[in-house]
């Protein structure tokens, strides 16, 4: 392999990742705009039908997180249309969906009753739009790196497919700041009424855009190979490489395409599970109870809702310098030596929140406890997982093998979200441990996290694509 082809050209490849990134942006957006809405869409959807505790709690948890199940649905058929249509017209398809989750879910009534005036009554339709968000934030969050990935040079694929998390991280804090911002033009009461609209209708103009700068970038030069266009990929990969190598890489991929036939256990089951298991540990260290309920875990500590709100956003800038450190971190250390610290760290940190609720010695003390954590995740488990699941798999299998995983990070995520509402607001649970107990459960999870890193996962630092393959065959014996 030459060095050119593990550095390639900088510029061209940093444009086109920046677009698809915009698809993590949303991914973001899309997700973190619940948080400043949970105590509003409790007021106008769920309070209003007077249920028992346990099911009210549920009910909040199926409406905040209703847009995960999208999510599964997204993930799951991103690669087979992402193998079928293409990375780029899949994206495009995910952008439109953006565009109708942000007009529906803030006006859910639409068609059924006039705007402001549907009440608990449209709870189903705001769910069904969450959901539809839900199905573009699944695909972009497998399209998004996996495009990234394919177009990425080796020696620089890691800082690359990180810029996609770094982009959700931007999306987090931009809705986190249009949040915060729309909280302050009125009182609680305002909020409940109107001010949660605002917060999902402002998502059109990111998604828009998205769909508009999706035009320009190029295909992946690896699904155009795939699809036997193979002059097609060669000017894209002379545009990221120099004009010599493209032939070469070209005869390299179609290698490796017919190294196997495809089928999902082609190479054994054993790096399918590896994907699997790092979305499934990146959800239950609890990173998006911290995302997704953190203005209500402040208000629980007593603070009004704009400051819990800008606590919220304190916690998001945290996540976002700390995922530049990963950037900056990931092809110089590796992704092994950074998962397993920040599994460990994450570990403490959620133990200690735990502790910290348990002794009641709440404020400053949860504060600090929340932002270790979220600076633990955001320079490991955040960006990193996404560029081993990007990474680790066969040409071949890439397109299944993700999605699989994806699938089973939604759901995690999913799980995670729904029973939250549950453990923390559990009158049991609550008089036992004081909000403490949901905490140390993610605590666990981190350690089980830092032991998978340490005995299953290799090292794929400065490995091309087709590389990838050696490192399952000697284990599995593919043929």
């Amino acid at each position: 392999m030459t060095h050119t082809e593990r550095t390639g050209r900088g510029g061209y490849a940093l444009g086109i990742t920046l677009v698809a990134a915009l698809g993590g942006a949303l991914f973001g957006y899309d997700t973190a705009v619940i948080s400043g809405a949970v105590g509003a869409l409790n007021w106008y959807f769920v309070l209003p039908r007077g249920l028992p505790e346990t099911a009210a709690n549920s009910l909040l948890g199926l409406t905040v997180s209703g847009a995960l199940l999208g999510c599964v649905i997204g993930g799951g058929i991103a690669g087979f249309m992402g193998n079928r249509f293409g990375r780029k017209r899949s994206l495009l398809v995910s952008a439109l969906l953006f565009v109708v989750t942000s007009v529906g879910s803030a006006m859910p009534e639409l068609g059924f009753a006039p705007v402001g005036q549907g009440g608990a009554g449209v709870l189903t339709q705001f769910i069904l739009y969450r959901m539809i968000g839900g199905v573009g934030v699944g695909m972009v969050s497998l399209l998004s790196p996996m495009y990234i990935a394919e177009i990425a040079p080796a020696a620089r694929r890691g800082r690359l497919v990180s810029l996609n998390q770094l982009a959700i991280i931007i999306g987090m804090l931009a809705i986190l700041s249009v949040n915060y911002l729309i909280a302050r033009q009125g009182d609680d009461a305002w909020i409940n009424r109107t001010g949660w609209r605002w917060m999902f209708g402002s998502e059109v103009v990111p998604a828009v855009l998205f769909a508009l700068l999706l035009l320009w970038i190029p295909e992946s030069p690896r699904w155009l190979v795939m699809k036997g266009r193979e002059g097609e990929a060669a000017r894209v990969l002379a545009r990221l490489h120099d004009e010599t190598p493209a032939g070469a890489i070209v005869a390299e991929i179609r290698s490796s395409l017919g190294a196997a036939r495809g089928a999902l256990l082609a190479f054994g089951p054993r790096v399918i599970l590896v994907g699997v298991l790092l979305a499934f540990f990146q959800q239950f260290v609890g990173i998006n109870v911290v995302l997704y309920y953190g203005p209500e875990i402040f208000r629980t500590i007593g603070n009004p809702t704009d400051a819990a709100m800008l606590q919220t956003l304190l916690v998001g800038v945290v996540n976002f310098l700390f995922t530049i450190v990963a950037i900056r971190s990931v092809d110089r250390f590796g992704r092994k030596p950074l998962q397993i610290a920040g599994a460990l760290v994450m570990a403490a940190s959620m133990a200690a929140l735990g502790f910290v609720f348990l002794a009641a010695h709440l404020g400053l003390g949860a504060l600090i406890c929340m932002m270790v954590f979220m600076a633990a995740f955001s320079c490991s488990w955040g960006p990193i997982a996404w560029v081993l699941i990007a990474e680790i798999y066969p040409n071949v299998i890439r397109g299944k093998a993700m999605s699989l995983a994806v699938a089973v990070m939604w759901v995690a995520n999913y799980c995670v979200s729904w029973t939250f509402p549950m453990l923390d607001k559990s009158t049991l649970l609550t008089s036992l441990f004081h909000h403490g107990f949901a905490y140390w459960l993610y605590a666990l999870m981190a350690l089980l996290a830092a032991l998978f890193m340490w005995k299953w996962v290799p090292e794929t630092k400065g490995k091309t694509l087709e590389e990838m393959e050696a490192l399952w065959r000697p284990r599995t014996g593919a043929r």
